[in-house]
């Protein structure tokens, strides 16, 4: 056997040995779940929760909380991010329910006392169980979708198969393909990624308004990739930018809440633009006079 081939065999046969683990960890390098016991008392400072579990078909249970506010306009379905649970992330309910908003909160399979067995199709069917539970008590009208990070793929899937109020996304992924290929991007992502999450593909299907929220400063998934994703469905799509917003720290920005804030308050409809600049093409030039 010539050299250069035994080289290129034993090269081949090392990125395929890799390959292989990096099917077999990624579950434990995308998600960074919390466990919490079953007898786990959940309790914030002045909210008032009720908890709840949700036996699916496979006979998994989705834990969750419902943050009550006492004369709500609506209920936001907040997915959150790929680490903890929801005995941490309960407390950014307070950014809606001070706006009379109800919240429901679950954590993901293998998350909090969530159980069953974690795959990307049982997530997104996970998730429209809830969504499902909640149309139930709640016009969709009413029903607001906020993806965090990692629940922001999840979110666009659910507003691309539902009619939900909004669609807001915090420092969402184009694909987490596409964030992976960042990291590793001498391996076959397309053929070994369990959890693909194409974000842009079901945006294109979401009639809802959209408005995406993320940092000028996320080192995580980059602010371009929101660029990018607001060109996909651009009439429904307002972006909205945090100047000097990393990836987890959104939430210690005042513009973050005032954009929260005008978002969750902002009234559905069309704007009228009649009388506007809208058909001004500044660049057309205006014919030359004849003489």
């Amino acid at each position: 056997m010539p050299y250069w081939l035994y080289i290129l065999l034993v090269v081949l046969g090392i990125y395929l040995v890799i390959s292989m683990i990096l099917y077999l960890i990624q579950d434990y390098m995308l998600f960074k779940p919390e466990k919490l016991p079953a007898d786990f008392q959940f309790v914030y400072e002045n909210q008032v929760t009720e908890e709840y579990n949700i036996e699916t078909r496979d006979g998994a249970v989705i834990n969750g909380l419902h943050f009550k506010s006492p004369n709500p306009k609506g209920v936001v379905f907040y997915l959150k991010g790929n680490s903890k649970s929801i005995k941490g992330w309960g407390k950014f309910a307070v950014d809606f329910t001070r706006h009379n908003y109800d919240v429901i909160m679950v954590d993901y399979r293998g998350f909090g006392k969530s159980t069953g067995k974690r795959t990307h199709k049982a997530i997104k069917r996970d998730m429209q169980v809830v969504y499902n539970k909640i149309k139930e008590k709640v016009a969709e009208k009413y029903i607001v979708l906020y993806g965090r990070s990692l629940g922001s793929g999840f979110a666009a899937k659910l507003a691309s198969m539902n009619n939900p109020r909004m669609l807001v996304l915090d420092a969402p992924y184009y694909s987490l393909s596409k964030v992976a290929k960042k990291f590793i991007p001498f391996m076959p992502i397309s053929l070994i990624i369990k959890f693909p999450i194409p974000t842009y593909k079901w945006l294109k299907y979401v009639q809802c308004p959209i408005h995406i929220i993320h940092g000028t400063d996320d080192q995580l998934i980059p602010y371009k990739s929101s660029v990018k994703l607001s060109k996909i469905n651009p009439n429904n799509t307002t972006l909205h930018t945090v100047i000097g917003g990393g990836h987890k720290d959104l939430n210690q920005f005042e513009a973050y809440h005032k954009m929260l804030s005008d978002i969750v308050n902002s009234k559905p409809g069309k704007m009228d633009l009649t009388g506007s600049s809208i058909e001004y093409d500044y660049a057309k030039k205006k014919p030359k006079a004849k003489a």
